[in-house]
């Protein structure tokens, strides 16, 4: 027994120092991809957020246009990007803030939409926009920030909204149609993608 707890302990080292370690981008080249889902003459005007040396998600730029964009996580695979209406920071960043307290996604969920039925989480009154741009990690170039044959999804906030109000289908009945997701509840979004 006692010679198997060094074996143990040199196991967890090995795995420890054998982590891969996070590549963080330069803020110019963070900043260059995070804006690419946005109409080309809104990009140079939106706040963009990223990621510093440390991993954690901070403002890399102020905006003086109504986008926020959110650089891609260095932690997850592929590349994802997106830029919303500045009326839905609220929600968003509120979110990010749960996400990072180690909530699931169902109690995100739940605990934001108390929020907004309490009134502390404001949602816009007219439909609002996101948009996101996705791809392969081996079709972005880490020099430039431009990601190739990378696709877009749409998504356009209309809380409570549902099927009898907008004429929208619950789901896809082909592809690139546009779709109501979770109708009825402060979520509520139409999805517009290569689904």
């Amino acid at each position: 027994m006692i010679k198997f707890v060094p074996f143990i302990f040199s196991l967890i080292s090995v795995g420890i120092f054998a982590q891969k370690k996070v590549e963080i981008l330069p803020n110019e080249i963070q900043i260059q991809t995070a804006v690419l889902p946005a109409p080309e003459e809104d990009r140079d005007a939106a706040m963009v957020y990223g990621y510093n040396e440390s991993g954690e998600m901070v403002v890399l730029r102020e905006g003086t246009n109504n986008l926020v964009c959110i650089g891609d996580d260095p932690n997850k695979e592929g590349i994802s990007v997106s830029c919303y209406s500045k009326k839905l920071e609220p929600f968003m960043a509120r979110g990010r803030e749960l996400t990072v307290e180690g909530k699931n996604t169902k109690e995100k969920r739940e605990i934001r939409g108390a929020e907004v039925a309490s009134g502390k989480i404001p949602m816009p009154k007219a439909p609002s926009m996101t948009y996101i741009y996705f791809g392969k990690e081996e079709n972005y170039d880490k020099t430039t920030g431009l990601l190739k044959d990378g696709q877009f999804r749409y998504v356009i906030y209309t809380p409570f909204a549902t099927p009898e109000e907008t004429g929208l289908p619950i789901k896809p009945h082909a592809k690139g149609m546009p779709w109501l997701m979770d109708p009825g509840t402060h979520r509520a979004h139409i999805m517009i993608g290569p689904f």
